[in-house]
């Protein structure tokens, strides 16, 4: 029996949803001296980014954000980590995160695909 095509894609779905992690990539050097990215990690000087991708802005558990942070609301996608990375003073406006921004898109995109693929 051949599998249809709805049963092919329902897997291939699942197994991306169970994908292991993308690799570290260089460009989050700078963002690691503050932030973990292990699942359970204590926060840092900025909060563990561990499932970032399935939280929204100022939720994730045992950091102190700042008011503006909790009130953004932002829900974390790629694009939305590719614009804070860029700017994070532009984008969420009394931020704790002192970082200049990432200006160099592909280097946002890798962050971003990585953070996206902690899960």
């Amino acid at each position: 029996m051949k599998p249809t095509f709805a049963v092919a894609f329902l897997t291939l779905a699942a197994a991306s949803a169970n994908a292991a992690p993308l690799p570290r990539p260089a460009a989050f050097a700078i963002c690691g001296v503050c932030h973990k990215t292990d699942a359970g990690a204590v926060p840092g000087i900025g909060p563990n980014l561990f499932g970032v991708g399935t939280r929204v802005s100022g939720t994730s558990p045992g950091y102190a954000y700042s008011p503006a942070m909790k009130a953004a609301k932002i829900k974390w996608s790629k694009p939305e980590i590719m614009q804070f990375i860029a700017q994070p003073q532009t984008r969420v406006p009394g931020t704790k995160m002192a970082f200049a921004g990432q200006k160099d898109p592909a280097a946002q995109a890798a962050i971003a695909d990585y953070l996206m693929s902690l899960k």
